[in-house]
């Protein structure tokens, strides 16, 4: 069986690691990203309809600030971030399932201010008409370099998992500068920008059948069970 590596931010690789580990997968990696709060100014919640936020960070890493915005709905990417949205105060309108310019696009055909509640680095959203979309910076990624364990283990192959294009950019980066060989590692990713954004030369790339952990940990497996050709 192929070794599996994880390299998303905490909380969330540890949970996945565990995850793993009751697959009974081999689990390796580390974060690639430290997530830390920045300083950010909360506009008034008068002038907005509703929340848009596509990662549970901005719900650890908000602060205080969070508070005067509780009375309005939060729009969420997927479940996790949704639950963290509970667990903060607020309450839930949409919950996503396809990446949040999916989400924009359900709630389309209405005229909305939304408030997104975002990190440094984000993907860029085409809001439909009627949708005016500000956002304010609550977190950012900073960047750790992969582990002298991991990069030796990764020189015989294995299955790496990606959860957001940051990792797989990042995890580029780092394959570059430490002179590995992307052609013995196959990709389970999140979804279709996340390959994108992993560039060419890998092994394989395999995109999840849904953007969510659950399934991209059962899409891993199936590549770690598979003897390479």
């Amino acid at each position: 069986m192929k070794p599996l590596f994880l390299f998303r931010p905490e909380p969330g690789w540890s949970v996945s690691a565990q995850t793993a580990r009751d697959m009974g997968l081999d689990v390796h990696g580390a974060p690639l990203f430290t997530i830390e709060p920045v300083e950010w100014t909360v506009p008034s919640p008068d002038d907005f309809d509703g929340i848009l936020v596509g990662s549970a960070n901005a719900f650890r890493h908000g602060g205080k600030h969070l508070e005067k915005l509780t009375r309005l709905p939060v729009h969420a990417v997927g479940e996790a971030t949704a639950d963290a949205a509970r667990i903060a105060g607020f309450l839930v309108g949409l919950t996503g399932r396809g990446g949040l310019q999916g989400l924009v696009d359900e709630l389309g055909n209405r005229k909305l201010q939304l408030l997104r509640l975002a990190g440094q680095d984000r993907v860029a959203l085409r809001p439909p008409d009627g949708i005016e979309v500000e956002t304010r910076v609550l977190y950012r990624a900073v960047a750790e370099e992969l582990s002298q364990e991991s990069a030796e283990l990764l020189r015989d192959g294995g299955v790496a998992v990606l959860h957001s294009g940051a990792a797989a950019a990042r995890l580029r980066d780092e394959f570059d500068r430490l002179d590995l060989n992307s052609a013995v590692v196959d990709l389970a990713v999140i979804g279709p920008r996340v390959a994108e954004m992993a560039g060419e030369g890998w092994r394989s790339i395999h995109i999840a059948d849904a953007p969510g952990d659950s399934e991209l940990l059962a899409l891993a497996r199936a590549l770690c069970q598979t003897e390479d050709q």
